[in-house]
């Protein structure tokens, strides 16, 4: 009976080593056939997890579109069964948890399809991952021996799937490289973005989206080592691998870009030996603090960009600017081969690594580096917006605490860019250094990074305290907290008898979010146009009423008001009379009744998807508020008398063309409302019939043009290796502004008087003479922080960067600057809620 027994056992395991397959042997087709869609992606994953011993899959969520994320964890046996404790180890190392830790195995964490256009990544990170977790490979069983290798093989599958679908069903049954060909043009948004249409690139910081949420919470309970990023470039750019370009920030460490040089050397021996062309040190820096390289970079990772030439336009082939025909599998074995230099380095300085990272985390939480050492924000101003912005120190696990009463402090003051003398209270927040985030905390929270470069791939400034609205200073000492952070206890609202009237703050975008809960369950609020005084309190102009009459029919009145404030911690005032002491009364026709809009988002070719996605993200998930989602292309056949309020995002040329653009207009003249974002606003600008003009006269325009001509011509011996950076003396890189903001209209209630917005281009309008200018830069005394070029910085001055003008009876509404950038630009949702939901009630 024994030897049946062990008969069995044998059988058994030998059927668990032969049921393992390579992804090819599993999806019934060789890799760079086609692409892979993600739900046999995840079933290739689960399939190893199955019936390799030495594999986990660990799941952190799901994305809008309810597809799974996970990541997949391979390490030789010995460590598995340890697995806990090396993560546990790690954690130790930064100080985030107690303990020595007596691990030293390197983590190796690789993320794949960021970009889901870009998808190469996820077929190359199936092929690496089966080559290290394959029984038979010795050289993989060496390298795991002393680390842990995580792979995400796809972080966007919403975007992966947009794209992998639309190319299965376009594509040729021959390949057809013809760069003309159909499958070769992606319509309109593209699989890059995810759901919501939003880069989930350049939003770890901030972590606007559901992904990069759940998928930071993963990353802060394993903070790897190394973390690589696997991306796809133009075509004709053959192949790109650290070391980064500059600028770098001046916080990255010696030993960070030292192990840059390491891995950059590793490959391109791989890559010399294939003969491959590859570039390093040029175009992707490491500054901007959202991407999936700096972010993990200033946690202490190594954190590299990867970039294979082919992109979404190369589908399964293309022929590339030398005539030679760019293949999926070609590309496929390029990233994995990039992958296997990246386990291969970390296991031959896996011990280093870890040693490195430890000195980190000690370095710089007892010793920080940077000029600002300590940031204080107030916070018996705008309560509301600090609380939004302790919410975002919270995702990315940086400590703060309560300041107490202090006086006698200096430092700068965010508002003015100057030095200031001042004090604090015990409402107030300090958040230092000297903590294990002590570099994302300093880098975060800088007013400007210093450049190496003025050439780089992204903004240049983006500091929280300007991004939430909130006073703040930054000090250069230390500064501790007087004890730790004690929330405000919120004292929830109780439903009185009958007060005849509920009267809420109007200053923050959690505002804006209870007006919409207020319209959707059919309660109709009004808005004070002026300021005004009751019951010894002073409310602003903007303030909501919501009284009783004109809700006499809606069931539980009361109650459905204090549970909605509620649920958004909104104190509400109850008042018994609509006599106030000072201002207008609640009956004035100053105090407008706020309809729920009908609103509807214009997209379409043309349209800028990310400025698209940032207005429809707003909406669905921060207002939570119905909206109609429009084809520019077929605005000219609809019914447009259904709308209230049209949204036009950035476009490139126009997306109101002919009989749209018609259409459009004599709907705005019949009481429409049209609100127009950055590049949208060229479709009016120095057109008959509208007030927006980019020159004030004829001879500021004439002046202006001499000024340009005059600087073409002083450029014209220029060497010819200086264009790009003559190109961006004409552009602004993120350039931080202070706008004055006319709080007596309606699209500047809540503001305070002043907006900080953030400048990505080198437009500039003239005051409206016939409009109204309700956010203006009134000098060049208004810049703060950012790139912009010297050029075009003296043009800022005098100009209107918010601002309306009435057409017929209806307005149209003019957002130079986009108010609510990348989402994350939190300042300036409230400005597109007062253009939506306030002006022309």
């Amino acid at each position: 009976m024994k030897k049946i027994y062990c008969l069995l056992a044998c059988f058994l395991i030998l059927g668990a080593a032969l049921a393992q397959k390579s992804p090819e042997e599993f999806l019934g087709y060789e890799l760079g056939e086609r692409f892979t869609p993600h739900h046999r992606v995840h079933a290739y994953f689960e399939h190893l997890a199955e019936t390799l011993p030495n594999v986990e899959l660990e799941y952190y969520g799901e994305t809008y579109e309810h597809r799974p994320l996970f990541i997949a964890i391979l390490s030789s046996p010995e460590n598995m069964k340890n697995l806990e404790n090396i993560r546990k180890d790690n954690l130790r190392r930064t100080g985030m948890e107690e303990g020595t830790p007596s691990t030293k195995a390197a983590i190796n964490w690789m993320q794949y399809n960021v970009h889901g256009n870009e998808a190469v990544a996820t077929e190359a990170a199936m092929m690496t991952f089966w080559e290290m977790a394959n029984p038979s490979n010795g050289q993989a069983k060496e390298w795991l021996q002393n680390q842990i290798l995580i792979i995400d093989p796809c972080a966007n599958p919403d975007g992966k799937d947009r794209y992998t679908m639309w190319y299965n069903q376009k594509q040729n049954n021959r390949l057809q490289p013809d760069p003309q060909s159909v499958e070769h043009f992606e319509p309109w948004p593209g699989g890059r973005p995810n759901h919501y249409l939003l880069d989930l690139n350049r939003d770890w910081a901030w972590q606007t989206q559901k992904e990069t949420k759940q998928r930071l919470e993963l990353y802060h309970k394993w903070m790897p080592h190394l973390f690589v990023d696997y991306h796809e470039q133009g075509i004709n750019d053959p192949f790109y691998f650290a070391p980064a370009a500059k600028p770098l920030h001046e916080l990255i460490s010696p030993f960070q870009y030292e192990f840059q040089e390491i891995y950059g050397k590793n490959t391109a021996e791989k890559f010399d030996e294939q003969g491959w062309f590859y570039f390093t040190k040029e175009r992707f820096d490491l500054l901007y603090p959202a991407y999936g390289d700096t972010w993990p970079t200033y946690n202490g990772a190594i954190g590299m960009t990867i970039e294979k030439g082919g992109s979404g336009r190369a589908g399964l082939g293309m022929l590339d600017a030398m005539g030679d025909t760019v293949t999926l599998r070609e590309r496929i074995e390029h990233q994995h081969i990039a992958g296997v230099s990246a386990v291969e380095v970390t296991a031959k300085n896996a011990e280093r690594l870890a040693d490195e990272f430890a000195k980190y985390f000690k370095n710089n939480s007892s010793n920080p580096s940077a000029k600002y050492k300590s940031f204080v924000i107030k916070g018996d101003q705008h309560p509301e917006r600090v609380k939004a912005l302790l919410s975002l120190l919270d995702k990315n696990k940086i400590q703060y605490g309560m300041a107490g009463n202090r006086s006698g402090l200096k430092g700068l003051d965010y508002e003015t860019g100057k030095s200031a003398n001042f004090s604090t209270s015990d409402k107030d927040i300090i958040v230092n250094a000297y903590q294990p985030k002590a570099v994302l905390t300093e880098i975060l929270f800088e007013p400007e990074a210093k450049l190496q470069d003025s050439l780089t791939y992204d903004i240049t400034s983006w500091a929280l305290p300007y991004a939430y609205g909130v006073k703040a200073y930054a000090m250069e000492s230390r500064l501790d907290a007087a004890k730790p952070f004690e929330a405000a206890v919120f004292e929830e609202n109780k439903a009185p008898g009958k007060a005849l009237a509920y009267i809420a703050p109007w200053n923050a975008t959690v505002h804006a979010r209870f007006l919409a809960a207020l319209l959707n369950e059919g309660i109709r609020p009004r808005f004070a146009e002026f300021p005004f005084e009751i019951g010894g309190n002073k409310f602003e102009a903007g303030t909501l009423i919501i009284h009783r009459n004109g809700n006499q029919y809606v069931a539980d009145f009361d109650q459905k008001v204090a549970d909605l404030a509620n649920k958004f911690e909104i104190r509400l005032t109850a008042s018994n009379s609509a006599y106030v002491d000072a201002g207008k009364d609640f009956g004035s026709p100053d105090v407008r009744p706020i309809k729920a809009p009908k609103v509807a988002l214009i997209g379409g070719s043309g349209v800028s998807s990310l400025n698209f996605g940032e207005i429809w993200y707003f909406f669905e998930q921060e207002l939570d508020y119905p909206l109609s989602i429009l084809e520019a292309e077929n605005l000219g056949r609809f019914d447009l008398s259904q709308y209230d309020v049209m949204l036009l995002p950035s476009s490139w040329g126009s997306s109101l063309n002919g009989s749209a653009k018609s259409k459009v207009m004599d709907w705005i003249k019949a009481g429409g409302k049209l609100i127009a974002f950055e590049n949208a606003l060229n479709a009016f600008a120095d057109q008959e019939g509208f007030d927006l003009r980019r020159y004030d006269t004829e001879e500021e325009k004439k002046a202006a043009e001499k000024a340009s001509q005059e600087i073409q011509s002083s450029e014209r011996l220029e060497p010819y290796q200086e264009r790009e950076r003559l190109y961006i003396s004409n552009t602004a890189a993120g350039a931080i502004y202070e706008v004055k903001i006319d709080g007596t209209h309606p699209l500047g209630f809540g503001m305070g008087g002043k907006f900080y917005t953030l400048k990505n281009n080198g437009s500039r309008y003239a005051y409206l003479n016939n409009g109204v200018n309700v956010g203006t830069i009134p000098s060049t005394d208004a810049y703060r922080f950012g790139y912009i070029g010297k050029n075009i910085k003296p043009k800022m001055a005098d100009t209107m960067v918010y601002g309306l003008e009435n057409q017929g009876s209806g307005q149209v509404i003019y957002m130079v600057d986009n108010p609510m950038f990348r989402a994350f630009w939190e300042s300036g949702k409230l400005l597109v809620a007062n253009a939506v939901f306030l002006v022309g009630q």
